[in-house]
């Protein structure tokens, strides 16, 4: 940090924030990145589907589409770079009648637009050879094989590690209160107190344009719509190959039906506008929907698989298409209603507002050589049993299953920690604790041992996600005073 400050301060520590703050301390450049929950990625990005779209469904007018396909071909060298898991595993999009047709084509010409490779339309055979367990009613599909999936939390976390080790200051349980100009550098305030910085990225998502009218450029308006998703039981795994999508809608792609990198089935979303940019309830009105589109697509679906559910808000702009460039306030700069595809965009993104940060006149020379890696979390599970045995031989922490239907050792609960795990949520998206079909009722526990040890506290300072969202109470609070005695013994 200089004596004035940071050079950029990035607001929102999202997958885009994340990027942002990965691509930045590529540069002798001091940044820093202020995120209002306990962990990154803890917002939007945790909730998102995990689809790295295949590059063709934005239209090429747009700004989402133009830099869709560009986040696409990124993807995978984040991957080698970062260590988080990643699978092109293609996808279908599925006509159900006659009338979608044209919807298809529509997929294929844009595709040959913007050069994205071997998207072609399939006929019902070979969409039912490919995929056997589609609905009968099929008529023809689109076949993307650039699509892709990873997890995005993993991402989020990969992103903003690798910036810290090059440099980042990095700042959670950290909201913005307020902003204002002094001089040539943006005061930002927080609840820790001021943070100084000539340049300001407003990538906070949901709460974005509340961030631009508190710097006196408020001139859109954010409106929240919240997806629900239903993650189905592993035996599902292999129901489907691809991920599968309905025929679009101007506002939606659907309902669809994704094999997620970790093989579990997840389907979903819904896109339901509402008021309250932190309602990630889910609902039975929002299962049954999810759950009667999914069976259009996939009929062997069942109520009865669902183990898990939760909820994202996406950030949405009556354009529906990306708010990103500077504004009229000196060194401020939107990034702005990022929804549907960006997270396969936001490495692209990251790119763009680097160069309009270089040609608002930041000096942004190239860091001495590239960062090294990281050391790579162990996941247990996948490991070979020869390899499972050799490192439980070495390290007895590996010997002791904290979480039995993902398999997750307490070596890799404790890696994580040692990565910057605080919480419960945390732990679960670092290391799958919770994510199997018991959802914690096995594991809870012994995570919240760990981390309370770790962290030096009691049980009831262990917390899910941060913040009030506490999961036990000290014994006194629990039976609260004793009785009124008058004071007698």
């Amino acid at each position: 940090m200089t004596a004035a400050g940071h050079d950029v301060a990035i607001i929102g520590g999202g997958v885009v924030g994340c990027a942002l703050a990965h691509e930045l301390t590529r540069h002798r450049i001091d940044v820093t990145l202020l995120e209002r929950a306990t962990e990154v990625g803890f917002g939007t990005s945790k909730a998102n589907s995990g689809i790295i779209h295949g590059g063709h469904h934005a239209s090429p007018t747009t700004l989402k589409g133009r830099l869709e396909w560009i986040g696409n071909q990124r993807w995978g060298d984040l991957c080698d770079e970062l260590g988080f898991g990643f699978a092109r595993v293609g996808e279908l999009t599925v006509a159900l009648s006659e009338a979608d047709l044209p919807t298809l084509d529509h997929l294929v010409e844009q595709a040959e637009a913007k050069g994205v490779p071997g998207v072609e339309r399939w006929d019902r055979d070979r969409v039912l050879a490919a995929e056997p367990n589609l609905t009968t009613d099929v008529v023809a599909a689109v076949h993307g094989p650039t699509t892709a999936v990873i997890n995005p939390y993993e991402a989020c976390f990969g992103l903003a590690e690798q910036a810290v080790h090059q440099g980042l200051v990095l700042r959670t349980d950290c909201p913005v209160l307020g902003l204002a100009r002094n001089g040539d550098t943006w005061v930002i305030r927080t609840p820790a107190g001021p943070v100084h910085a000539r340049y300001v990225l407003n990538a906070a998502g949901v709460f974005a344009d509340a961030v631009a009218t508190m710097a006196g450029v408020g001139d859109f308006t954010i409106r929240p719509r919240k997806g629900e998703e239903y993650l189905l039981d592993k035996r599902l795994a292999g129901l489907v190959h691809r991920v599968i999508y309905p025929c679009p809608t101007p506002t939606t792609k659907g309902t669809l039906v994704i094999p997620t990198y970790d093989g579990t089935i997840m389907i979903g979303p819904t896109a339901d506008l509402v008021d309250d940019p932190d309602d990630v309830t889910t609902s039975a009105d929002g299962a049954d929907r999810v759950l009667a589109a999914a069976r259009r697509l996939v009929p062997g679906i069942s109520d009865r698989d669902v183990i898990a559910q939760f909820a994202g808000v996406r950030a949405v702009l009556d354009s529906e298409d990306f708010l990103i460039g500077p504004t009229a306030a000196p060194g401020f700069v939107n990034v702005a209603g990022i929804q549907s595809p960006g997270l396969t965009a936001a490495p692209a993104i990251a790119e763009l507002v680097v160069d309009l940060l270089r040609a608002q006149g930041l000096e942004l020379a190239p860091a001495a050589g590239p960062a090294p890696p990281l050391p790579r979390p162990v996941h247990f599970a996948s490991l070979p049993t020869e390899d499972q045995r050799a490192l439980a031989e070495r390290d007895p922490r590996y010997r002791r299953i904290v979480c039995r239907c993902e398999f997750v050792t307490e070596g890799e609960v404790l890696d994580a920690i040692d990565r910057g795990a605080r919480t419960l949520d945390g732990l679960k998206f670092r290391t799958r604790t919770g994510m199997g079909r018991c959802q914690g009722g096995f594991c809870t526990s012994r995570c919240m041992e760990l981390l309370a040890h770790d962290q030096g506290a009691p049980l009831s300072a262990v917390t899910k996600r941060g913040g009030g969202s506490w999961l036990v109470l000290e014994r006194d609070e629990v039976q609260g005073p004793g009785p009124d005695t008058g004071g007698a013994p």
